[in-house]
C-alpha cells in the first residue's frame, strides 16, 4: 500500500528489470529493452540488453535455432522481449565495469517487439563530440544515454527531497497560475492571446512573484511551489525560456545573513568542490538612460532599505534593498527580497519609476487592494533548479539537465517550433500576423 492505492501485478505481465535478473541465478525470467552491442562469436551471438536499470549480456546458442536464427537479425536499438535462464558468467569473462557482469541470460525464446532504423549517431557514448543541434533534433534518442538518464533521475531525486523537506517543516506547496496578467517585471513576457475576450491578452509567467505575495495576504505563511516560469530574452549556455525554479516565501520574517566573495572555492578547476555565499544590500534603483528614468535593480516589489518614502526621492542612487542572491561556484543560483508590504509605500515606489496613478491602478491594483486587508511583513528567495543540477552534474549547460531543451536562440528542433498557426486560427483569435521578409543573407 502507497497513499491509498494498492500495487498488484498484472496477469501475463512477468517482465522483470535488468537489476532484478542479477539475483535470479538459475531461475528463468523474462526481459525486455533495446539492443545495445552486439558481437558474433562463431556459432554464438553476444548482445547486451538495455532497460532503464542496466544493461545484461544475452548469449544465444545453435541448440535453438529458431531463436539463434531470429537473434541474427537483431540490430543496435531494436525493442526486444526476451525469456531464458540466467547463468553465472566464467570467472574470467566476468565484466567488473557492469553490475550486472558476474551474470548473463542464456536466451530460450525471443520476440522482436519493434524493429529500429540506424541512429543518426552513436547512443554509446556520453554524446558531447556529437553537434548539439543534432542531438537537439533527435533527443529522443539522446536522452538514452546513460548520462542523460542519470541527469533526469538526479533532477526527480532533487526535486523528491525538496518537497519532503519543505512539508516536514511545515510549508505548503501550492500551485499558482500559467495564464495570469502582463505586468512590468523585468524580462518581456510570453504572450498567449485570448479568444473570449477578444483584443485581449494572458502573459505566461515570468515567476509567480504577486500569487505568491497575495498568498501570504491570504494567511498561507510558508508557500513553495516548483514553478515554471517563462521570460522572452536573450538565452545562453545556463538559461532558457522556460525554466523551473523552487519558490519560497514566509511571512514575518528577517534579514540576516553575512556576504563574502563571489566564488570562493580553493581551486576552481575542481568540479567537485561547492562554494555557497550570499550577496546583500543591493542598490534599489538604477537610471535607464534610454528610458530617462529610474527602474529597480530587482522588481518594484523589492523592499527598499528607508523609514521615509521621501528618502527615494531626495538620493536614489543610494538607496539599498533588503535584496539579496545567492551563488555557487561564481553562478547566480537563487535570489530573493523582503517585499513591499505597505500599499502606500508599494505605489510611491511606482510613481517613483514613472507610471501615473491610473496605469498603476490597472496593472496593480489587485496587489494594492490585497495588501489594505492586513498583509503581513514577509519575503521569499527563488532558486533555479536548472542550474543548480547543471552544476552539481559537472554538466557545461544546463540543456543537459533538460528533458526537452530549446536551442540558443529558443527553438525546439525535434518539435519544429515555434512554427506559423492557420489562418483559420489567427482569425478566431482575432489577431493577425505581420509577414516578415526573409534574410537571404542570413547563414543558418
Amino acid at each position: 500500500m502507497r497513499g491509498g492505492l494498492k500495487f498488484v501485478t498484472i496477469p501475463n505481465m512477468a517482465r522483470i528489470f535488468i537489476n532484478e535478473a542479477i539475483a535470479q541465478v538459475g531461475k528463468e525470467v523474462e526481459l525486455a529493452g533495446w539492443v545495445g552491442a552486439r558481437r558474433d562469436h562463431g556459432k554464438l551471438i553476444f548482445i547486451d540488453l538495455k532497460d532503464r536499470s542496466g544493461i545484461l549480456q544475452v548469449v544465444f546458442n545453435p541448440q535453438n535455432r529458431e531463436v539463434l536464427k531470429l537473434a541474427d537479425s537483431l540490430r543496435p536499438q531494436d525493442v526486444i522481449s526476451i525469456k531464458g535462464v540466467v547463468n553465472n558468467r566464467p570467472e574470467k569473462m566476468a565484466n567488473a565495469e557492469l553490475a550486472s557482469g558476474k551474470v548473463e541470460l542464456l536466451a530460450k525464446e525471443l520476440e522482436i517487439l519493434n524493429k529500429a532504423e540506424t541512429p543518426p549517431f552513436d547512443l554509446d557514448t556520453d554524446g558531447y563530440e556529437i553537434g548539439e543541434e543534432n542531438r537537439l533534433k533527435y533527443r529522443y534518442l539522446d536522452l538514452r544515454r546513460e548520462r542523460l538518464q542519470n541527469n533526469l533521475k538526479m533532477r526527480h531525486k532533487a526535486i523528491n527531497f525538496i518537497r519532503d523537506y519543505l512539508t516536514c517543516r511545515d510549508f505548503t506547496e501550492v500551485e499558482t497560475p500559467i495564464l495570469t496578467k502582463s505586468t512590468p517585471e523585468g524580462a518581456r513576457d510570453y504572450v498567449v492571446p485570448s479568444r473570449l475576450q477578444a483584443g485581449s491578452f494572458y502573459a505566461l509567467p515570468q515567476s509567480p512573484q504577486q500569487y505568491k505575495q497575495l498568498l501570504m495576504v491570504s494567511g498561507v505563511e510558508r508557500y513553495f511551489q516548483i514553478a515554471r516560469c517563462f521570460r522572452d530574452e536573450d538565452t545562453r549556455g545556463d538559461r532558457q525560456p522556460e525554466f523551473t525554479q523552487l519558490d519560497i516565501e514566509m511571512s514575518f520574517i528577517s534579514q540576516e545573513y553575512n556576504s563574502d566573495k563571489p566564488d570562493l572555492r580553493k581551486d576552481k578547476n575542481d568540479p567537485n568542490e561547492l562554494a555557497f555565499l550570499w550577496v546583500l544590500d543591493f542598490p534599489a534603483f538604477e537610471w535607464k538612460e534610454k528610458e530617462n528614468r529610474w527602474d529597480a535593480v530587482h522588481h518594484p516589489f523589492t523592499m527598499p532599505q528607508i523609514s521615509d518614502i521621501e528618502e527615494i526621492k531626495k538620493d536614489p542612487a543610494n538607496v539599498y534593498a533588503y535584496q539579496y542572491d545567492m551563488v555557487l561556484n561564481g553562478y547566480e543560483i537563487g535570489g530573493g527580497s523582503l517585499r513591499i508590504h505597505k500599499p502606500e509605500l508599494l505605489e510611491a515606489v511606482f510613481e517613483f519609476m514613472g507610471h501615473d496613478k491610473s496605469e498603476i491602478r490597472a496593472k496593480f491594483g489587485h496587489l494594492l487592494d490585497a495588501f489594505k486587508y492586513g498583509a503581513p511583513p514577509h519575503g521569499g528567495i527563488a532558486s533555479g533548479l536548472d542550474r543548480v543540477l547543471m552544476i552539481l552534474q559537472n554538466e557545461p549547460s544546463i540543456r543537459e539537465v533538460f528533458s526537452f531543451p530549446k536551442t540558443g536562440d529558443g527553438r525546439d528542433l525535434m518539435m519544429n517550433s515555434p512554427s506559423k498557426i492557420s489562418d483559420a486560427q489567427l482569425k478566431e483569435l482575432h489577431i493577425s500576423a505581420v509577414a516578415v521578409k526573409e534574410d537571404k543573407n542570413k547563414i543558418c
